[in-house]
């Protein structure tokens, strides 16, 4: 039963961290602080001003620390946006519909689904591979979010033998690109 409450803690945890994340961070360190309580003690050091910029600096400007989990297997193609599709309509089939204008492969949507959807645990295994290249790149920026994704990581089954040689492949090289309507 640990699983749902990580899943929904850490989907506010990975929200922009604006009035209404401060708000709710009681009810997190209620429901979920065994399992985050290093992120909410350097949260609380860090204060609002300092955690906004670098979740800014994090998750904005660093494509290594992407919220977007397909980013991490389809990278800047056409295939994307397939993806993107097929994840709007598990979504539809499991009686979802997305609320606001946000892609349906934002870290947060996915784990609030996970949280209230026995189909979403099954999503965050198979992107777990971009969980893994996300949290190796969090935690080598020295990131408190690093300690959020480590407990969603945490809750889901080890990494494969070929999961991991796909993790090794896509740090190496970086996800796929498209150099289609480019000149060379």
């Amino acid at each position: 039963m640990k699983r749902p409450v990580i899943w929904q803690a850490a989907a506010h945890l990975l929200a922009y961290p604006d009035e209404r994340f401060w708000r709710r961070l009681p009810l997190i360190k209620d429901a979920a602080e065994p399992y985050f309580a290093e992120f909410l003690s350097l949260a609380a050091e860090l204060g609002p001003g300092e955690l906004a910029a670098h979740y800014v600096e994090t998750f904005d400007l660093d494509r290594r620390c992407c919220l977007y989990l397909t980013y991490y297997t389809d990278g800047d193609t056409r295939r994307r946006g397939e993806s993107l599709t097929a994840l709007k309509r598990r979504y539809r089939a499991a009686g979802w519909e997305l609320v606001d204008d946000e892609l349906p492969d934002f870290l947060p949507v996915v784990l609030e689904f996970a949280a209230l959807d026995p189909s979403g645990a099954a999503l965050l295994q198979e992107h777990r591979v971009g969980l893994e290249l996300l949290l190796a790149a969090l935690s080598g920026r020295g990131s408190p979010y690093a300690h959020v994704i480590g407990a969603v990581c945490g809750a889901l089954p080890p990494l494969t033998a070929a999961q991991r040689a796909t993790a090794r492949r896509l740090a190496a090289g970086g996800p796929p690109a498209e150099t289609v309507g480019r000149y060379r």
